[in-house]
């Protein structure tokens, strides 16, 4: 029943950003915002992993992972900008790999400072797609559905822009897991913390 519920708040969330882009579409003509397509390269890390086993705590080493999305945009000096991406990121310990397939949907609220600089900052709600620790498959994770923070910078340039961003989990999200096979089990920490670099083409 509770993953019903979050599968119908996913839905909403989805539904209500998609409504948000058609309007960025629909006020691009008075507003000068738009709407495009993004991608990059995501150095992320998840947070300790606790061995059971072994009753140790593993922090993790960061890793390169990378997302695409769609964004749009209202505004100019001070704008509006909602986005759906595709992440992908990799969090390495000494037990093994967790790899994190998700869903983020940042709200951000930008700043035109000066020339092409801007400025942003906003929440982003993320979904866990998939996960998978050195093979396993975890299915046991406290919430599929969690909230994080995004500020950064970014330069304009035309139909073209590049920004540079921090992004951490807020609420506390941990995944529990057994195998017996691999000797392996213990507790993950699962709220992300990234910087995030991107580029992005504005197409409307």
């Amino acid at each position: 029943m509770g993953c019903l519920i979050q599968n119908i708040n996913m839905s909403r969330i989805i539904f209500s950003l998609g409504l948000i882009m058609i309007s960025c579409i629909t006020l691009n003509a008075q507003n000068e915002g738009g709407f495009g397509i993004k991608g990059g390269l995501n150095y992320s890390g998840n947070g300790d992993f606790f061995n059971s086993v072994s009753s140790n705590s593993e922090d993790p080493g960061n890793n390169i992972g990378y997302h695409v999305g769609i964004f749009g945009k209202i505004g100019n000096k001070v704008y509006l900008r909602p986005e759906l991406v595709y992440t992908k990121i990799k969090s390495d310990y000494d037990s093994g790999d967790l790899d994190i397939a998700k869903l983020d949907l940042p709200i951000l609220v930008g700043l035109k400072v000066v020339g092409p600089l801007h400025i942003f900052a906003g929440p982003s709600l993320q979904y866990i797609l998939n996960t998978e620790f050195e093979g396993i498959s975890i299915d046991d994770i406290e919430n599929d559905f969690s909230i994080g923070f995004n500020f950064g910078i970014g330069l304009s340039f035309n139909s073209f822009g590049i920004d540079l961003r921090y992004e951490r989990g807020f609420n506390e999200n941990e995944a529990t897991f057994l195998d017996n096979n691999l000797g392996i089990g213990g507790r993950i920490d699962m709220r992300p913390e990234q910087l995030i670099l991107s580029l992005s083409i504005k197409l409307l």
